[in-house]
């Protein structure tokens, strides 16, 4: 496993009209991943000025953890639906500096 924890942040875009049904599938998610093993922490934010933007920040303890992540049945229910709730999804991973 990799020596330190990996952080990522991951944004939505709601398509218009999806706001409501993106944000209830984004919060469905956030319980079981809280859950998983190797996950430091799981928070979903909406933008202060636009309810059609959200953002996943997480971490975990090394890439094997996140790739499990991505194989768990809430995160493949996720996938299944995103593409009618959201425009694609950007995804940023960062290194701790301080």
């Amino acid at each position: 496993m990799d020596a330190k924890p990996i952080i990522m942040t991951v944004s939505f875009q709601a398509l218009p009209g999806k706001e409501a049904e993106l944000r209830e599938a984004l919060t469905e998610v956030l319980t079981p991943t809280r859950q998983e093993d190797g996950c430091l922490f799981y928070d979903l934010h909406v933008a202060a000025d636009d309810p059609s933007k959200f953002l996943f920040h997480e971490s975990w303890a090394s890439n094997a953890h996140h790739d499990a992540h991505d194989q768990t049945p809430h995160i493949q229910r996720l996938r299944a639906r995103i593409k009618e709730l959201s425009l694609p999804a950007a995804k940023t991973w960062w290194e701790k500096i301080g």
